[in-house]
């Protein structure tokens, strides 16, 4: 039984951060890194970012695309993740159905069974924006994710309001996440 490496390493995890076309992954994730809000474009393929969360612990975000071609490839990005941020446009109310039945489809995947969400609330500064009880209501979350930890968080990208708070219940669920997978190890050998 070979024995894991036991050098001090950098410890960290991977955080696809996912949504429909236009909810703001690109903006939050400038907003997070730069603590600057820069005008984007739609995403062709994916943006990746390290983000210090803490001593010794770094995210790496994956931001994919989110029109309806590139939803075919997120799965891809759900392997090995230690989390899940999820961006919905609260204040696109037409679109709301067809982004949970998007995040439905995500979690259903084996890849990502138990790993914790952050829903963030995105683009609370419009007028008419679902605040996060309603964003919990209308994509259905206590029902899809009774098997995890999860968090709705309202946010803007553009004035980075809710980013802190964001990140730091991603760090915090996606180590204690690491830490379940790391102490549960299966008896195959006996």
């Amino acid at each position: 039984m070979g024995l894991q490496n036991t050098k001090p390493s950098r410890k960290g995890a991977n955080i696809p951060m996912l949504g429909l076309d236009s909810a703001g992954k690109s903006t939050l994730l400038y907003k997070l890194r730069y603590k600057d809000a820069f005008m984007t474009m739609p995403t062709i393929g994916f943006n990746v970012d390290m983000i210090e969360a803490g001593k010794d612990f770094t995210l790496t975000f994956w931001d994919v695309g989110g029109q309806k071609k590139m939803r075919e490839l997120w799965s891809n990005f759900l392997e090995d993740a230690g989390g899940l941020l999820y961006v919905v446009d609260s204040s696109d109310k037409r679109r709301l159905e067809e982004s949970r039945r998007e995040f439905e489809l995500i979690l259903k995947k084996e890849s990502i069974k138990n790993v914790p969400v952050v829903v963030l609330a995105n683009k609370q500064d419009l007028p008419g924006a679902l605040n996060a009880e309603e964003i919990t209501r209308k994509l259905k979350i206590k029902k899809y994710c009774s098997d995890r930890n999860w968090y709705v968080q309202p946010c803007c990208a553009i004035t980075g309001e809710g980013l802190p708070e964001a990140l730091q219940r991603v760090a915090t669920f996606a180590r204690q996440y690491k830490k379940s997978k790391e102490t549960f190890i299966p008896l195959k050998e006996l």
